[in-house]
């Protein structure tokens, strides 16, 4: 709830620099490293991914459990399932857009059709890897959630992208992170809260509008409820870790109890998180939903925080789709 949030002014970009962050990117490595001293069946998998950082520790304290396939992401996959299908768990470590595109045939097949243990981790995802339009991973949400027996996670801050990793460790079916490039704002003061796959986290309530929101968006739509308080309108924002399977049930009483949502996500709105809460409300509880992110164009080159406002996403753009929604409820 409000009390677990970790700022409580309005945020925009020129102030991330100043929360205290870490990088979901290096730390999900460190929390693999610690399981793989207890369990044996953890092995990652990188396409070329560098020898740096603590991936580069992981390979020097585990050697045979890191296998490097070079920049081949499709041979990656492949791999990787074939050592799932051997009992291990399976780590592929991997920049968004090539495992989500490049490889999705092996994906599909090889990995989601065979539903086993492969975890894709999605790092570079959305418009903040700087590696222009090529290198920007905004359909994948749309891509992945299409992937029968695939579950889509996007956590909010590094913590609870351990938590995910975490709760994921037994799950039977194959697991797609997606998590940014470097460090984001910590969501919540602690983590001293349950997390479940499958079950959104009301960081925020209020009564006239709910924004859904997930990734590295959750901070920036808190930040965004806070400045439209100022105005008197009273925002709910709603951590949707889980992209599939969604909380549905969250979403209908958000549905219901505020009567109109925002959908914000680092990614296309064609077939992402928007399109999952608009499809589900729209066959069982209609009302305004306003979807925000990127409006089915290709990525622009330039530096993080420019590429993002060129597309409005802010907290300024999610304030406006707020105001949106509210003028269309009725």
């Amino acid at each position: 709830m409000a009390e677990r949030i970790v700022f409580e002014g309005e945020l925009d970009l020129e102030h991330l620099n100043l929360i205290k962050a870490l990088s979901a990117r290096e730390m999900y490595v460190e929390e693999l490293a610690q399981i793989a001293e207890r369990d044996e069946r953890i092995v990652i998998t990188g396409a070329d991914v560098g020898a740096g950082g603590k991936i580069g520790e992981f390979k020097e304290k585990y050697p045979d459990r890191f296998i490097d396939t070079g920049i081949a992401e499709a041979d990656q996959v492949g791999v990787s399932a074939g050592m799932a299908l051997n009992g291990k768990i399976v780590y592929l470590a991997g920049f968004g857009p090539f495992l989500a595109l490049r490889a999705l045939d092996q994906v599909h097949t090889d990995v989601a059709y065979q539903n086993i243990p492969v975890r894709i981790v999605n790092t570079h995802s959305g418009l903040t890897s700087g590696g222009g339009p090529t290198h920007y991973n905004i359909m994948d949400l749309a891509v992945m959630r299409d992937l029968p027996n695939m579950t889509v996670i996007a956590p909010s801050d590094s913590a609870q992208c351990i938590k995910a990793i975490r709760a994921t460790l037994e799950y039977p079916g194959p697991v797609c992170f997606r998590i940014a490039r470097g460090a984001e704002p910590a969501v919540y003061t602690t983590q001293d809260y349950d997390y479940e796959v499958g079950k959104a986290i009301t960081a925020l309530d209020g009564t006239d509008l709910t924004i859904i929101a997930t990734g590295s968006l959750v901070a920036l739509s808190i930040s965004a409820a806070n400045g439209l308080a100022k105005e008197g309108i009273s925002v709910r924002v709603i951590d949707m870790h889980t992209i599939k399977p969604l909380d549905t049930d969250l979403v209908l009483k958000a549905a219901k109890e505020t009567g109109a949502i925002v959908t914000t996500e680092e990614a296309n709105v064609l077939g992402g998180l928007g399109a999952a809460v608009a499809e589900y409300l729209g066959e069982t509880y209609p009302i305004p939903v306003v979807r925000h992110g990127v409006n089915d164009e290709f990525g622009r080159s330039g530096k993080a925080p420019l590429v993002l406002d060129a597309y409005g996403i802010n907290a300024d753009g999610i304030a406006a789709k707020a105001k949106q929604a509210i003028a269309m409820k009725k």
